[in-house]
């Protein structure tokens, strides 16, 4: 009896033995192990998209039956033919405006032009923007730069492109101009031949 008990204890003991030393080596193990560092990223800057470009005065050359005729001027963006008119000193006494739309927008190199009345009171009829058609397969550097939004530099980069790639096939061959994107090419679209 008294060895069936000793045993007894003595399973117990070593089972409580054997707990310890697998939670000791447990903490053990734990604290051996180097400690995860937490990092803490910063979000990731969002790309602020360039500024778009402002679109600078528009220059209107102003004809006809107005105070200061034949003249240009400067006007802010969104200006309308009523700002042109305006810019150049009012209508004179024989100006006929029922010949404008004076609520439309100006684009940059247009040509304002206002009526007079005939002797009968009648009006010839005009159309408040006249550019000449300019075939781009033939124009000079200055025929070129009358065109809406063409300066010199566009000008000749069109020159350029026609010498070393031939006659353009249509108007959309100058988006291979530099200097010259889908608006530009649009702004001038009805202004330019090919023929």
């Amino acid at each position: 009896m008294v060895e069936q008990a000793f045993s007894y204890r003595q399973q117990i003991a070593l089972l409580a033995l054997i707990i310890l030393v697998a939670i000791s080596g447990a903490l053990l193990l734990q604290m051996r192990q180097p400690s995860a560092e937490i990092v803490i990223y910063p979000p990731a800057a969002t790309a602020t998209p360039p500024p778009s470009p402002s679109p600078g005065p528009m220059l209107v050359y102003v004809s006809g039956a107005v105070q200061q005729p034949a003249t240009q001027h400067l006007l802010p963006p969104g200006a309308r033919v009523s700002d042109a008119i305006a810019a150049a000193g009012g209508f004179a006494d024989d100006a006929d405006p029922a010949s404008l739309n004076m609520a439309q927008l100006l684009r940059d190199g247009v040509q304002v032009h206002v009526s007079r009345r005939s002797a009968t009171g009648k009006s010839a009829i005009a159309t408040p923007f006249s550019i000449d058609i300019v075939n781009i397969n033939s124009a000079s550097q200055a025929e070129l730069e009358t065109l809406p939004g063409i300066g010199p530099i566009t000008a000749a980069s069109i020159l350029a492109a026609r010498e070393q790639f031939g006659r353009f096939a249509k108007t959309d061959d100058l988006l291979v101009v530099r200097g010259i994107g889908p608006v530009t090419l649009n702004n001038i679209r009805e202004f330019i031949t090919v023929d």
